[in-house]
């Protein structure tokens, strides 16, 4: 085991040493921003301990497009700070911190009408420019856009429909997997002398005269609660960031959820080498490739329900259907949907007009700096989290009245990214040693990145582990396994829903194969019969309740019934 795993022994210890210490910042809200910021404040030297109410990347960091981008759509708004700011960031993952996780992808715009190619075709141009002049070294992230004709889309994008494309700009931007991303974050933050605690929901807010001096955290495992010193708080709870400040007494700003809704759908159902995105009624379409598959999205709608459970509507799954389908020749519907989800995004809505904030360099985040003690960092956007963590830690750095250095996050790469171009170059080997396919282990590599040995190691001890379990085809047992002993993954949904993606990769979410994985997972944890019958069931609740939206109409495979 290294600093960077995550075991259920770490947390004990991790849970031991929260409550015996007192830390430069604690930081609330285990998405990408908390986890990032966790990392620079590390990475800058400073103690910190990070508390999630939850699963790592549980909320809005698990639900997002999954695609690390500069914005094509904000050049339209004249928001050029964020998209250079956004590009920056993206070709630093591509080509530094994340390569393994993050990869350049294809998209095309579809050009409908003869006046779209100058206008559409300036703004991208436009985002090819502001790239390059973002990068350092001479060295790139994704290749540069080209023009397509009418004949040269249908050799990209047969599915399109002939009759209403007339041409299209073809651009790169990323692909990622959100949720193991972030938890890359979380482990390089602990590798670096982060506590990482998950499941551990803080309930209050402490005060040591005028200024928060630190946290009181309920272990969701146990029920016990504790108390956790800090000089600075640094609030990075996404949707529920208003309730954490309202937890210290004040009331600066507000959080308006918006709802974005995307859909997981069968690879045949699309004729196609590259995404699109395209125009819809009120913004955009974007259907790109997502590990053999298309995921579909996105809905931006207000959201004023439970902020644990966003819901799909079917009205969501209407709206983007019936988008999509404006361009494409043969018409998707509810029978190609796998999978659904819902995550909210964090609007900003400032309540008092006298509130002392900051403005980051990016008007679309925010860093609020009171009361005295605490760090609020609200907004923005998945692609551009770091700089959000470097503007937190810039705040707690003058709170603590400390003369911190300047973040090294910008070369520091990532778990599993340092090596893993070398370990690419071992597939074939790997696979032959461990006995297992190697389809697997390619697919594995983008997974793990430079672990991937080191993830394949116990199949030798057991060759079980190198089997695929009935109804989980796709994944390895071990890589279920691995999601507990170094993963930080406490539930059965934590593995289905965010170290793996059987939640909404399969039309049966995975549910025909949960108790073997429940009975893979038990020596591990701990859970006798009855705790991993209902971990079943608590994961079988959340899959109807993501795909509630589709039932609808009955179209959709149903939900198999438990046993």
């Amino acid at each position: 085991m290294t600093a960077a795993d995550l075991s259920p022994a770490g947390r004990a210890g991790a849970l031991a040493a929260a409550r015996a210490h007192r830390f430069d910042v604690a930081v609330v809200g285990g998405g990408v921003t908390g986890a990032g910021v966790a990392l620079d404040a590390a990475a800058r030297g400073l103690s910190v301990v990070l508390l999630e109410a939850g699963d790592l990347a549980s909320g809005t960091s698990s639900r997002s497009g999954k695609t690390v981008h500069g914005g094509l759509r904000y050049l339209e708004q004249l928001n050029f700070r964020l998209v250079a700011e956004a590009l920056h960031e993206r070709d630093l993952m591509v080509r530094t911190l994340a390569p393994h996780l993050v990869t350049p992808e294809p998209f095309l715009f579809p050009l409908t009408r003869r006046w779209e190619r100058p206008y559409v075709g300036a703004g991208v141009l436009l985002y090819d420019l502001m790239a390059a002049a973002g990068r350092t070294g001479g060295r790139g992230g994704v290749p540069h856009h080209r023009h397509l004709s009418r004949r040269g889309v249908l050799r990209e994008a047969p599915g399109l429909d002939p009759d209403v494309v007339t041409g299209a700009l073809q651009y790169y931007d990323g692909r990622m997997d959100d949720a193991r991303h972030t938890l890359a974050v979380a482990r390089t933050a602990a590798a670096h002398g982060a506590l990482v605690l998950s499941h551990a929901p803080v309930v209050d807010v402490l005060r040591e005269g005028p200024r928060v001096g630190g946290v009181r955290v309920e272990d969701a495992m146990s029920g016990e609660r504790f108390e956790v010193g800090a000089s600075v708080v640094v609030n990075a709870a996404g949707v529920w960031a208003a309730d954490v400040q309202a937890m210290a007494g004040a009331a600066t700003f507000a959080v308006r959820p918006a709802k974005g809704v995307h859909l997981l759908v069968e690879r045949s159902a699309f004729d196609s080498r590259t995404g699109i995105l395209a125009r819809a009624e009120d913004s955009v379409i974007i259907l790109r490739r997502w590990f053999g598959h298309w995921l579909l999205g996105t809905t931006d709608t207000a959201w004023t329900g439970e902020r644990r459970a966003p819901t799909v509507a079917r009205e969501d799954v209407d709206y983007l259907l019936r988008n999509v389908n404006r361009y494409l020749a043969r018409p998707l519907s509810r029978a190609d949907v796998l999978g659904t989800f819902a995550g909210l995004r964090p609007l900003l809505a400032p309540v008092a007009r006298d509130a002392q904030t900051t403005s980051a360099l990016s008007r679309d985040h925010a860093v609020i700096e009171e009361p005295a003690g605490m760090v609020t960092v609200v907004g923005g956007k998945y692609t551009t989290y770091r700089r959000m963590a470097r503007d937190a830690v810039d705040a707690a750095g003058r709170a603590l009245g400390a003369d911190l250095p300047p973040t090294p996050t910008a070369q520091l790469p990532l778990v599993g990214a340092a090596g893993w171009r070398a370990t690419g170059n071992r597939v074939v080997r790997l696979a032959a040693e461990h006995g297992v396919g190697e389809e697997h282990v390619r697919r594995m590599l983008h997974r793990y990145g430079d672990e991937l040995a080191d993830v394949l190691a116990p199949v030798r001890d057991d060759a079980a582990l190198g089997r695929p379990l009935p109804g989980a085809d796709d994944y390895l047992p071990v890589e279920f396994r691995r999601a507990v002993t170094h993963e930080g993954a406490l539930t059965l949904a934590d593995v289905l829903h965010r170290r793996t993606h059987l939640a909404i990769e399969r039309p049966d979410a995975g549910l025909p194969a949960a108790p073997a994985v429940a009975a893979l997972l038990a020596p591990l944890l701990g859970w006798d019969a009855d705790r991993q019958a209902r971990e079943v069931a608590a994961y079988r609740a959340e899959v109807e309740r993501d795909r509630a939206g589709l039932a609808d109409d009955g179209a959709t495979a149903a939900v198999p019934p438990g046993r």
